[in-house]
């Protein structure tokens, strides 16, 4: 699969609350390993928006809401400090946010607020095993999000039932009519896990009965989506 540029690209991988440090490095070793087969370059970054597991959980939950937001003049901690982060690195270049629960809420408000000041245009934003942020329409296309689901389909990670994509539209004869997928992203789509919420990068004894781990499971289905754009 050939790079649509010859700029780099920036993947930042973003944690969610109560994350080890290490918590990503076998997701950074694996993204590396089949970027660099592709003939594609990446600069991975691993990233803690609020803070690594030895804060305050109570202090880093009241920070995530405040990215669930989809006003304007949000607070956005996580965002504005992923912002503040890679705002001079990350200009005119290519780049791939992926977030893990509140790493994904985090994700979306940096891209949002680097694509309102004109310095982010060429990126993708995923969402795993996130809370439920509205997304802008203008952005929708540019973000997806993943959720466990049990052996019937059925969501079974409950961080992904907080929030809302929910809003009020006009349906025939001008009714109001609550559309709960209204500010949705522009994809979606659960992912038979092993284990729980914390779990999507994990690898043994993360298996299923066909020896596929949850980390292979998730980059599989992030790099499907990825297709025609990496």
């Amino acid at each position: 699969m050939a790079v649509k540029s010859s700029s780099p690209l920036h993947v930042y991988l973003l944690a969610g609350v109560k994350t080890t440090t290490c918590a990503f490095n076998a997701c950074k070793a694996r993204l590396e390993e089949q970027l660099h087969s592709e003939g594609i370059d990446p600069l991975i970054h691993v990233l803690f928006p609020y803070g690594d597991a030895s804060r305050n959980v109570v202090k880093q939950v009241l920070e995530v809401k405040t990215d669930l937001s989809n006003r304007m003049h949000a607070g956005r901690i996580g965002g504005r400090l992923v912002w503040e982060q890679i705002k001079d690195n990350v200009r005119g270049q290519r780049a791939l946010f992926i977030g893990h629960s509140g790493g994904g809420a985090a994700a979306y408000q940096a891209a949002r607020l680097l694509e309102e000041e004109g310095a982010l245009h060429d990126y993708r934003v995923v969402q795993v095993g996130s809370p439920r942020t509205p997304i802008h329409p203008d952005m929708r296309d540019k973000v997806s999000y993943f959720h466990s689901v049990d052996s019937f389909g059925k969501l079974n990670d409950p961080i992904s039932r907080i929030g809302s994509w929910g809003g009020w539209i006009r349906s025939r004869g001008y009714v109001p009519r609550w559309n709960r997928f209204k500010y949705a992203p522009g994809y979606v789509e659960g992912i038979p896990t092993v284990g729980g919420h914390a779990h999507y990068f994990r690898t043994e004894p993360y298996v299923d009965t066909n020896a596929v781990c949850n980390l292979d499971k998730t980059i599989s289905r992030v790099r499907e989506w990825l297709k025609g754009w990496l």
